[in-house]
């Protein structure tokens, strides 16, 4: 099985695992996993668009949101992901210490949609929004629909 399945196959039992811990959550877990799963599709097409190795992209697109998962929340939820997303892929055990490091601050940058990041970052931040309108997720903030729309003029 190659990592990227074996990170997205983990995600889903950490999700599942979830299912009873009582939190109000602001998102439903079903659409974690249906985001989780959708974001590292488009990580993939906006890296192989963009030039970029494919398999940390797609990696941290599926892990993106990996604080909301273990919060519920949604404030915060980025800068909250970078601990719980290092710990998650130190224990699948396969990856570099350099890896977690992209992987992790890609997910606690997400959130700052008007700030230019790593390409890896600018594709997780990428995939996000055109996922998130994709399944009509409100954009509340200015920065969201900038970004949107440059995401819809390159792949639409």
């Amino acid at each position: 099985m190659n990592r990227i399945m074996k990170v997205g196959s983990a995600l889903i039992e950490k999700i599942d695992s979830y299912k009873t811990d009582g939190l109000d959550r602001e998102y439903p877990l079903d659409f974690e996993k249906i985001h989780m799963a959708s974001s590292g599709t488009l990580g993939r097409i906006l890296a192989l668009k963009r030039g970029v190795e494919p398999e940390m992209a797609i990696i941290s697109c599926i892990l993106h949101d990996y604080g909301r998962i273990v919060t519920g929340y949604q404030k915060d939820h980025a800068r909250n992901a970078y601990e719980p997303v290092k710990e998650f892929l130190k224990e699948l055990g396969e990856f570099s210490k350099e890896e977690i490091e992209i992987v992790a601050t890609a997910a606690k940058n997400h959130s700052s949609k008007d700030v230019v990041g790593t390409p890896i970052e600018e594709i997780v931040k990428d995939a996000d929004v055109f996922d998130c309108w994709q399944y009509d997720v409100p954009m509340t903030r200015p920065e969201q629909k900038v970004r949107l729309e440059r995401v819809l003029k390159e792949l639409v």
